[in-house]
């Protein structure tokens, strides 16, 4: 009989208890115990703020949003790259108790169409533009179609100036009794995932799952009021608002803003001439920035700690980020968004092998677990199974898809993530595959069925299959395996992208297409796509991309 200590389970053990508070009554317990302290630097525009200054604006954003009529369980969307306001935001909603619904910059009309009619999103945050994108442009076409969107307030714009104004000319006094109604168990955040089912599901959250998990992200980076952490990662998912927002916050520490978006020289630049001690970053952006023409050029010496997730590690680059970037207590960090989103961290005194090889141990007041997924058994260390977690950092579950939760949450509260995994003797965890065919490209997301169902609308294309396949630089790709009508022309890789652009984000959009008359099926009729990724390495020539090893 298997005795307990030989099950791939384990709970993770603190000193330090959760915090039961509200994320603004965290946050203003930070402002005034560091008031004259930076708490954040945005280089693009060169400005600056203390935590008292930072304070005064966050409180001014949300006496404006009072004023709009936004109140408690209302949901104000965010769709704006990496900016000072983005933060203001954050903060002014939760202490307001509105739910923040995050919109990845790359939408494109119709998923922001969704995501506001899904979400029932009220007011609207937005930048006019960024890039080639013209979000204000984007927001008039869906608006007639949204009916619960009242207010749309553009950045840098008269409505942001109007509702600045309106909040500086607020009480103050009314944010103490509004956050006197407020609990930490309250929905305080909406970040959407793409979905099996084609269209993204919202991971609802709420302050007690994020700001623990930021906190004891930052715990197991040893930061204090001295610490300035250079964010070039995302705020719309959790590694940009969670790991590098609350987990600063929760610590006094200072966030740098390197660019509005992610930037290998900016960020160099930024770590360099502002003393970062910590960097975050996909692989995808320290393989940029290792590689970038300007790297001896900058001063890294700050450096101490920082956090490569979102997407598997190749082992060469964390020695690399070690070695060459003098990041010593670099620790890797695995989870997702329903779980807040880090179950699992590699700690600074971990080994070399440990920590360029696993996604370390579980996470303090959580919960493993490495199960068959046939049986839902718990499977002995050192055998593969699905990766479960369960605590504090579960999410709520999907917004208004009770069916959709059920499906990944189970009677026992145990978050069922479709990763493989394989747990050592010393807990120390591996991730190996997904059950799930969802491809992670260069720390996205992606499910391919959301992509084929998109596919299908291509007048020549008559089935569709698409795969994650290895690549060198975002760690995977994506390849469309198509099906073509009778007597349709030739279809190309650049025919498709011409096809998918304006209509999909650009990370959706296939790299590689591949025309066949049928697909590799089991006996059952089921696609095999194993067997098709396997070939898709030949096809392609990508031999060296799949050699690569990952934690």
């Amino acid at each position: 009989m298997t005795s307990m200590t030989e099950l791939s389970y384990a709970s993770g053990t603190s000193a330090k208890p959760l915090l039961g508070d509200t994320i603004g009554a965290n946050f203003d317990r930070t402002a005034a115990a560091f008031a004259d302290r930076e708490a954040l630097v945005e280089r693009a525009t060169g400005r600056r703020w203390t935590y008292d200054q930072l304070a005064a604006e966050v409180d001014a954003v949300a006496l404006g949003l009072l004023d709009l009529g936004v109140g408690k369980g209302d949901r104000v969307g965010i769709w704006a790259p990496n900016c000072a306001e983005w933060m203001f935001v954050q903060y002014a909603t939760a202490k307001i108790g509105a739910v923040l619904v995050t919109i990845n910059p790359a939408y494109r009309v119709h998923e922001l169409e969704f995501v506001l009619n899904q979400a029932g999103i009220r007011t609207l945050v937005a930048a006019p533009a960024f890039k080639t994108s013209d979000y204000a442009a984007m927001i008039e076409q869906v608006r007639p179609r949204c009916a619960a969107l009242e207010d749309v307030v553009l950045l840098g714009g008269g409505s942001w100036d109007a509702l600045l104004e309106a909040g500086r000319a607020g009480d103050p006094g009314r944010l103490a009794g509004i956050g006197a109604t407020l609990t930490a168990d309250d929905p305080i955040n909406i970040q959407y995932t793409s979905g099996t089912t084609g269209f993204p599901k919202g991971a609802t959250l709420s302050h007690h799952n994020i700001l623990n998990n930021g906190f004891f992200v930052g715990e197991g980076c040893g930061y204090d009021q001295e610490d300035r952490i250079c964010v070039p990662v995302p705020f719309y998912h959790c590694f940009g608002m969670v790991m590098g927002n609350l987990a600063a916050t929760s610590h006094g520490a200072c966030v740098v803003i390197p660019a509005p978006a992610f930037d290998p020289r900016a960020t160099l630049e930024a770590v360099a001439a502002e003393r970062c001690t910590s960097l975050y970053g996909v692989p995808t952006m320290f393989i940029a920035e290792l590689n970038d023409p300007s790297f001896a050029e900058h001063d890294l010496s700050s450096l101490r700690t920082g956090i490569m997730a979102g997407s598997p590690c190749p082992v060469e680059v964390m020695k690399q980020v070690i070695e060459r970037m003098g990041m010593a207590e670099v620790t890797i960090c695995y989870g997702m968004t329903e779980t807040s989103p880090v179950s699992t961290q590699t700690r600074a005194d971990d080994s070399l092998d440990r920590r360029v090889s696993t996604v370390g141990t579980v996470h303090p007041h959580l919960e493993v677990k490495i199960v068959d997924p046939e049986t839902g058994v718990t499977v002995p260390r050192g055998t593969p199974g699905e990766f479960c977690t369960r605590g504090y950092s579960v999410m709520l579950g999907y917004w208004e898809q009770p069916d959709k939760t059920a499906e990944v949450i189970d009677a026992a509260r145990w978050m069922h993530t479709g990763d493989l995994a394989v747990m050592d003797a010393d807990g120390y965890v591996n991730i190996t595959g997904r059950i799930k065919d969802m491809v992670i490209r260069g720390g996205e997301n992606i499910y391919p069925r959301e992509i084929e169902e998109f596919l299908y609308t291509h007048p020549d294309i008559v089935d569709a299959q698409v795969i994650g396949v290895p690549d060198a630089r975002y760690g995977e790709e994506l390849m469309a395996w198509v099906r073509l009508r009778e007597g349709a022309g030739p279809l190309t890789a650049e025919g498709l992208r011409e096809f998918c652009a304006g209509r999909l984000a650009h990370y959706k959009i296939p790299r590689y297409v591949h025309v066949v008359d049928e697909f590799p099926m089991t006996v059952t009729g089921k696609i095999r796509k194993v067997q098709m990724r396997a070939e898709a390495v030949d096809i392609l020539g990508l031999h060296d991309a799949a050699k690569q090893r990952h934690a």
